[in-house]
């Protein structure tokens, strides 16, 4: 009896010892499949998962997984070259848009040496001032098309924040003194220095010196911290949380910005992600802040 009794312990432990291997081949099949997935998600590559182990549902999990994995490759290179051919022909649409309104331009200029009469040059000066904005529209258009066509990392250079800031500004003083804008400027005297694409930043201040001139009923703050932040506050009675929220979605405007495409602070969001840093938007009080924080250096 006691012979039996150990006999029977003795395969008891041997089910539980088989059984526990069993487990640990299946959580080490599970943990490859995971890793092998994620991995998959994130590179482009023909690389299916496999795994180490012979378990035969877990390889049949694996071997469904690849064939979904085969489907979304293909998915993801329909869209990338959709993308690419969609942003192609939005360039060279922009593109041909220019010798029309060239053409265009050329002709008002003619018309406006003869002699016309008050009715028609005034006229004559909505069609200039349509094709103006029309003209402007469209070099939007391809300048972000452009951006968003180009490949490969950004520019890296030692950049001074404040100096590209302060010509910034200074570039824009006419069109804010014509809106009656004395922006008050907070610099620190440290300088604070970035590893970043300075034409890239350069363009995102002047969007964001752009997106004050829409939307400013007269006031602007910028204020540069020690730290890489740069916030842009203005009072903007004409705006609700609601269309701030949507101020960074690509050709969205509001009213009282009819004149835009609404492309600006979309292509400096874009360009702000591209060096690792980032962009957004608050609205307390009537008053619209766009918040600039840039990577700390290398």
């Amino acid at each position: 009896m006691e012979t039996r009794l150990w006999v029977l312990i003795g395969i008891m432990v041997a089910v539980i010892v088989l059984l526990l291997w069993k487990i640990y081949v299946l959580h080490r099949a599970a943990g490859e499949i995971e890793d092998a997935f994620a991995d998959r998600l994130l590179t482009d590559t023909n690389t299916l998962i496999d795994i180490s182990c012979g378990d035969r549902p877990m390889r049949r999990l694996a071997d469904a997984l690849n064939r979904e994995l085969r489907k979304l490759r293909e998915k993801r290179h329909c869209y990338e070259q959709g993308d690419k051919e969609l942003k192609n022909a939005v360039t060279n649409i922009s593109h041909d848009l220019r010798t029309p309104l060239t053409a265009i331009f050329g002709y008002l200029d003619l018309l406006e040496r003869e002699n016309l009469t008050g009715r028609a040059k005034a006229y004559i000066g909505i069609l200039r001032n349509r094709s103006e904005l029309l003209a402007k529209l469209t070099e939007e258009l391809f300048r972000y098309s452009v951006i968003l066509s180009a490949e490969g990392s950004p520019g890296e250079e030692e950049v001074n924040v404040g100096g590209v800031l302060e010509e910034s500004i200074a570039s824009f003083y006419t069109a804010l003194k014509e809106r009656g804008i004395a922006p008050n400027i907070q610099i620190p005297e440290k300088k604070v220095i970035r590893i970043l694409d300075r034409s890239a930043l350069s363009r995102v201040f002047s969007n964001l010196l752009q997106n004050a001139l829409k939307y400013s009923d007269g006031d602007l703050d910028i204020a540069l911290s020690e730290t890489g932040t740069v916030v842009f506050t203005n009072t903007a009675s004409g705006l609700n949380p609601v269309q701030v929220g949507r101020l960074f979605d690509r050709f969205y405007t509001v009213e009282a910005a009819r004149k835009s495409t609404g492309l600006g602070l979309s292509i400096a969001k874009t360009l702000v992600e591209r060096m690792k840093g980032t962009l957004s938007a608050g609205y307390e009080n009537q008053r619209l802040s766009i918040i600039l924080v840039l990577p700390k250096g290398k």
